[in-house]
């Protein structure tokens, strides 16, 4: 790739106008400095970074959604999020949280009545695999911050389509509560796809509706998300940002589908996994982010929380103390405060932190198998020049690029 394609694929068309055909390009901030070489020996085929920071923003499209067709990389590229979709069911939940209708401390079986009666796998005096009734009642809380006792995906997991699941959210729910469960609820953690969609679960009994009617109707629409859905059409899927595999010290390879999602998308057979299915676009990720990080308020003024409730059950963990931070399908920190960020990760390498008490962001999105990613190191020292302060980066870390 040429120095010239690299600021093609970093900066909009409009920008590159004034840009002479023969002139070299050149970095203006640290973060395309640090993706650049990278970008130009094919090891990282394109990204997107955004940081906020109060008024500042900067904004990074690098490289080529497609490597192949040489398809830029722009804010409306659509991609798999993956994880980050957990932190959708847990905005839906917070709503109903705010409004009297669900409390994280009910039991699941209130609304799920399948759930009254669990059973959990234990080993017996000689080794053998028994199961004991739960002692504890599963709550909605243990449900959507992953210490309710369920594995990553059920069973059956890869025949019901994977993230584009092919059964509905109350049979994965019913399915789930037939099963063992690893743990006594309330008492572990493991991360798990299969409690987030029995939190969707619950929303729908409450709701009457399906989830991602209500999602559409309570989140998206409001916000103005008009690229974020589970059922991208052939419009959306052609400005798609290809999945590719890190290989160390050579180009990636493409991978091109993603193995967790059986095609087709977007039929009448995909049901949606609250847990990761939802494809998006950097351009819609970022209002639902800012609305985190402006504390339930979108960009364009639409209020979808009250400020207590982003503080109280989104902004810091919602876990038993000693079990590390997470909240409601977010990763948060055990003590909310002025460093502290909420967010999440996805499978594919994207993420997203939220800062509300400084107002800043930082978005990145690639599509990305393996490793190893040489550029991350790179990028964390871009960020830290930009918002000027050495940042944790623990929990932006430990749900990206994370599959189990």
């Amino acid at each position: 790739m040429t120095k010239r394609s690299i600021l093609a694929a970093a900066f909009p068309a409009a920008a590159m106008a004034a840009v002479s055909q023969n002139a070299p390009a050149k970095t203006s901030n640290p973060t395309e400095a640090a993706l650049a070489p990278y970008i130009s020996s094919g090891r990282l085929p394109g990204a997107i970074s955004v940081f906020i920071d109060g008024d500042r923003r900067e904004t990074v499209c690098a490289g080529y959604a497609d490597p192949e067709t040489k398809s830029a990389v722009t804010l409306d590229s659509m991609y798999m999020q993956c994880s980050q979709t957990k932190g959708f069911c847990g905005v839906t939940i917070a709503i109903l949280v705010e409004e009297g209708r669900i409390k994280l401390d009910d039991p699941v079986s209130k609304y799920l009545p399948e759930f009254k009666t669990l059973w959990v796998e234990k080993k017996g005096r000689k080794g053998e695999r028994i199961l004991a009734k739960a002692k504890n009642a599963l709550t909605v809380r243990m449900c959507m911050n992953h210490t309710g006792g369920f594995p990553f995906e059920l069973a059956n997991y890869q025949s019901m389509g994977g993230w584009s699941r092919r059964m509905p959210l109350r049979s994965v729910a019913a399915t789930a509560a037939a099963a063992p469960l690893l743990f006594e609820p309330g008492t572990a953690v493991r991360y798990s796809n299969v409690g987030i969609d029995i939190g969707a679960a619950v929303v729908e009994a409450v709701t009457g509706m399906c989830w991602e009617d209500f999602l559409k109707q309570r989140v998206l629409d409001p916000l103005g998300m008009k690229d974020t859905t589970f059922r991208p059409d052939a419009g959306q899927l052609a400005r798609r940002l290809w999945l590719y595999g890190c290989v160390k010290d050579k180009p990636a390879v493409r991978i091109g589908a993603t193995p967790e999602m059986n095609t087709p998308f977007g039929d009448d057979r995909v049901f949606p996994s609250a847990g990761a299915g939802l494809w998006t676009t950097a351009r819609d990720q970022l209002k639902f982010y800012t609305m985190l990080m402006n504390l339930g308020a979108g960009e364009n003024g639409v209020r979808i929380l009250k400020e207590e409730t982003v503080k109280e059950i989104l902004a810091k963990s919602t876990r038993p103390k000693g079990m590390g931070g997470y909240s409601l399908g977010l990763t948060a920190p055990e003590k909310d405060g002025d460093g502290k960020w909420f967010g999440h990760g996805g499978a594919h390498g994207t993420n997203c932190m939220v800062n509300w008490h400084r107002k800043r962001l930082k978005l990145w999105a690639v599509q990305l198998r393996n490793n190893p990613r040489p550029w991350d190191k790179e990028r964390e020292k871009a960020a830290e020049a930009f918002f000027s302060a050495k940042l944790d980066t623990a929990a932006e870390k430990a749900y990206t690029g994370r599959l189990e």
